[in-house]
């Protein structure tokens, strides 16, 4: 019980202090998200991946275990979501819903602090390329699986993937370490991207509560039981199974992967679903469906990232 305590306190109890804040200031403020998430998408999250991919002391077969492991968990986690959804005799909008909730962690604005704190900062580094990767296949699968639930989006949504710096600052960073071209850690450029990238990390906490006290979960929540089995119980299994496959080098880098498939549902789908789908869900709109099931999830990875970790740290897995 002290251990778990003291996991709770050290990994989970900062992220939901700063999200409270959040959360309060939603109920208190009129506060226009919009302008904040620009400031991280352009600004703030592609300073944090430039910087942590550069500087990173993960290895280049660890990196590139890493991005195997993340893609081949998406391409299951989406077969899986799919074959529950039609099992189940479920249609669009709510099936494409269901798959997008299930198989994308939020592993930005939640995953890399959680890592970070469990993980150090091999955690937070595994986690930036868990991001990473996942923003690129959010943009190109993700976009697809919403286009199928109506609108008039459709694939001209993929373009998406090519307006957003992540990507570039992901393609900067590698290229800039294959050169030899990093600038040292302690020079002016780099200590300053490290400050405009690490000031994402409680904003997008902030920004998390916010989001959180607008959902109304009252109409929409008897039906996200499916969704939140799916992607707090099924997607770390499946993540779990697939780091032992890989084998990965360093331990500490396939629990950080085995911890971001446990985190809760991104919020980018509900973007997704709002652009590409319309509909109902049993009654409710699917955007709606998809707000109550960031917030369940999200209150359901509190106790469940405390058991994680302390499984993780255990040592009986890795």
């Amino acid at each position: 019980m002290a251990s778990l305590l003291s996991i709770f306190a050290t990994a989970i109890l900062p992220i939901l202090a700063v999200g409270a804040v959040g959360f309060v200031l939603g109920r208190t403020k009129d506060v226009d998200t919009a302008p904040l998430n620009t400031v991280v998408v352009y600004v703030l999250a592609p300073a944090l991946v430039f910087h942590s991919l550069a500087t990173t002391t993960l290895a280049g077969s660890t990196l590139l275990e890493v991005v195997g492991v993340v893609v081949a968990y998406h391409l299951v986690m989406i077969l899986v979501a799919e074959g529950v959804g039609r099992a189940l005799g479920e249609t669009d909008p709510l099936l494409s819903s269901l798959v997008l909730v299930s198989a994308f962690s939020n592993s930005g604005n939640y995953g890399i602090p959680v890592s970070n704190f469990a993980f150090g900062e091999t955690g937070r580094a595994t986690a930036v390329v868990f991001l990473s990767v996942q923003s690129i296949l959010i943009y190109t699968l993700g976009v697809f699986i919403a286009s199928r639930g109506g609108g008039s989006g459709g694939l001209s949504g993929l373009k998406h993937v090519f307006r957003i710096p992540l990507v570039y600052a992901v393609l900067a960073a590698l290229l800039a370490r294959a050169l030899g071209a990093v600038p040292p850690a302690d020079s002016t450029a780099m200590e300053t991207l490290q400050l405009v990238g690490d000031s994402s990390i409680p904003l997008m906490l902030l920004i998390v509560g916010v989001q959180l006290a607008r959902t109304d979960v009252g109409a929409t929540l008897r039906t996200v039981g499916v969704v939140t089995t799916l992607k707090m119980v099924v997607a770390p299994v499946v993540g779990l199974g697939l780091a032992l496959a890989a084998g990965i080098s360093d331990p500490t880098v396939a629990k950080t992967i085995v911890l971001e498939t446990a985190m809760p549902a991104a919020i980018t789908p509900l973007i997704l679903v709002a652009e590409f789908s319309e509909g109902t869900v049993r009654g409710v709109s699917v955007a709606e469906f998809v707000s109550t099931a960031v917030f369940v999830t999200t209150l359901v990875s509190v106790p469940m990232l405390t058991g994680v970790i302390a499984l993780l740290e255990s040592g009986l897995l890795f």
